[in-house]
């Protein structure tokens, strides 16, 4: 077993979290297969660290699996819808130690444009005029306790009310139980016609005060804002380097789901995952 030096490496508690939640190995299932060769812990102590760092996967320190070996794990178990449904069991039992519902009924979305490096593509890049970024464009959806529910990648020219009918399509089919959508002025118009009458889904748009300058706190709209700022604390995200966008959604989903197993790990300390402030009804 490899000794745990980086600060990435999931602890014994957090592993105890993950586990169970992966699938089971193909050597284990009636059809067979071959026995995996390396350790499944230190497969998503690869991946955790390409997150945290930002380091090339062919730069993975020597005593990680081969690179080849971590980034096939995480394509399958993005492919297989794995990565998501560990990070919506994750939030679910954050939430229930809240004291709160497995499942939110009310949720924020926002979007954010990051550069892109030169692995990534003409047809999966655009320019954002708004923001004078040439990249990729992030959409997410919270609950109002600022826990992940989806992510979705678009070239950034893209704009947030045309992207929002697929982001809030998918969310539809993902979460039935989801009734309000709070978001800022850009999904304000047809969208909101739209949503209501094909998804069933009430957006409530939150716009800045009238002659307001710089840096405004905005209610519900923070929880989300708040959330970029958790997950640019990975660096991997600091610009988007991925050539598939699946590939990118799935690397934000990790940085989502190592901040939740933290947060559920120190129940018995401070809260950080969400803030005590972030007591709003659902």
């Amino acid at each position: 077993m490899r000794r745990r030096r980086y600060p990435s490496d999931m602890s014994n508690s957090e592993w105890a979290l993950i586990e169970p939640l992966l699938p089971v190995p193909a050597c284990d299932t009636p059809t067979g297969g071959r026995p995996e060769k390396h350790p499944r812990r230190e497969i998503v102590d690869a991946i955790r660290y390409v997150v945290d760092t930002g380091c090339k996967w062919r730069a993975l320190p020597a005593d990680f699996p081969p690179w080849r070996t971590a980034w096939g794990f995480m394509a399958r178990w993005a492919a297989a819808g794995v990565t998501g449904q560990i990070r919506d069991h994750l939030a679910g039992r954050i939430r229930r130690d809240m004291g709160k519902g497995p499942r939110a009924v009310a949720t924020v979305i926002d979007s954010q444009s990051v550069k892109a490096a030169e692995t990534v593509s003409k047809d999966s890049r655009g320019y954002d005029a708004g923001k004078k970024i040439n990249g990729r464009k992030r959409h997410m959806v919270v609950d109002t306790r600022g826990l992940p529910l989806f992510v979705m990648v678009t070239p950034a020219d893209l704009h947030d009310s045309h992207a929002a009918k697929e982001v809030l399509f998918r969310l539809r089919l993902m979460h039935p139980e989801i009734t309000i959508v709070w978001a800022d002025s850009a999904y304000a118009g047809k969208l909101v016609t739209w949503a209501k009458k094909h998804l069933g889904l009430t957006i409530k748009t939150v716009s800045r005060p009238k002659d307001s300058s710089g840096f405004v706190v905005l209610p519900r709209r923070w929880v989300v804002e708040r959330t970029w700022a958790w997950m640019m604390h990975a660096r991997r995200h600091a610009r988007d380097y991925e050539r598939l966008v699946q590939h990118s959604e799935t690397l934000i989903t990790w940085a989502a789901i190592t901040l939740m197993t933290r947060r559920l790990v120190r129940k018995g300390a401070t809260p950080s995952w969400p803030m005590k402030s972030a007591r709003t009804s659902d």
